[in-house]
Formats: C-alpha cells, sequence, structure tokens
C-alpha cells in the first residue's frame, strides 16, 4: 500500500535535499506560495505548465441530469461546473511507470 506524503513531510525531505539552506518556515512559505499561484492561475482559467511534471487546465462540465440512488425515479439536475483537469508529463509519467515494474 503507499504512502500518504503530507505538506509537512514533503516540507522535511526538501529542506533535508537542500542540506538545510532553508529554515523549515521558509520551504513552507515557498510551497504555500507555489500552490497559491497555481490556484490563482487556475482561478482565472489559465493553463499552468511545470515541464516534465504535468498541465493543470480548467475544463468547463456541462450541466446534466442524475439520478438519486435512494430515489431512481427522481431526477436531480446537476448544473455546469469548473473542474481541474491535469495531464501527466513524459517524466512524471516514466517515473511512475518504474513502480508498477
Amino acid at each position: 500500500m503507499a504512502n500518504t506524503i503530507t505538506k509537512r513531510e514533503l516540507v522535511n525531505k526538501v529542506c533535508a535535499e537542500m542540506g538545510n539552506s532553508f529554515t523549515q518556515n521558509e520551504v513552507l512559505d515557498i510551497i504555500q506560495k507555489t500552490i497559491e499561484q497555481i490556484a490563482d492561475a487556475l482561478g482565472n482559467g489559465d493553463r499552468v505548465v511545470l515541464r516534465n511534471f504535468g498541465t493543470f487546465t480548467v475544463k468547463e462540465v456541462k450541466a446534466k441530469v442524475g439520478r438519486n440512488p435512494k430515489n431512481p425515479e427522481k431526477n436531480v439536475p446537476i448544473p455546469a461546473r469548473s473542474v481541474v483537469k491535469f495531464k501527466v508529463g513524459k517524466s512524471l509519467k516514466d517515473t511512475v511507470a518504474k513502480v508498477s515494474e
């Protein structure tokens, strides 16, 4: 089973990798600001491309009619909405492919 890596664990790993050149709070600020900038760009409808990692885009999902599982004969309108899509980059795809080998 795969482990879950939290933001705090990511900060610790980056600090260790950088030879403790930065404090944990500085790395946390950098990671948090990066996440905020990505979210802001997506909120504006922009694409975010991180070469060899992947591309985040915003797609519109059309309105549709669903069914209530507890009452299948009743239609439930589902409004149109925006969702974030992620297309994996080549390096990430290659790295993840090695996991299943």
